[in-house]
């Protein structure tokens, strides 16, 4: 289940706008009405946030072979995240 965020269309200018969270599934249809007071609304995008990694090759020693930055569950450390498993 995903949190969106609405806000009320207002009607006439200088009309409040109300924002409100709503948790729904992704695939559930967008809210069309304010459930509280049944002015349109539309769904608000907000900036998030995301991981971004760099992809690296794979050490051609493997585990071990110079120096060691990520260590593994198995305790042995590696520099390179496609050879640090067990």
């Amino acid at each position: 289940m995903a949190t969106y965020v609405y806000e009320t269309i207002p009607e006439k200018p200088g009309d409040a706008v109300r924002r409100f969270e709503v948790r729904q599934s992704m695939n559930d249809e967008p809210l069309c009405r304010d459930p509280e007071t049944g002015l349109p609304v539309k769904r608000v995008i907000l900036g998030g946030y995301g991981i971004m990694t760099k992809s690296v090759a794979p050490a051609a020693q493997g585990c071990g072979g110079g120096e060691c930055a990520m260590p593994s569950p198995g305790g042995h450390v590696c520099s390179s995240p496609f050879c640090c498993r067990n």
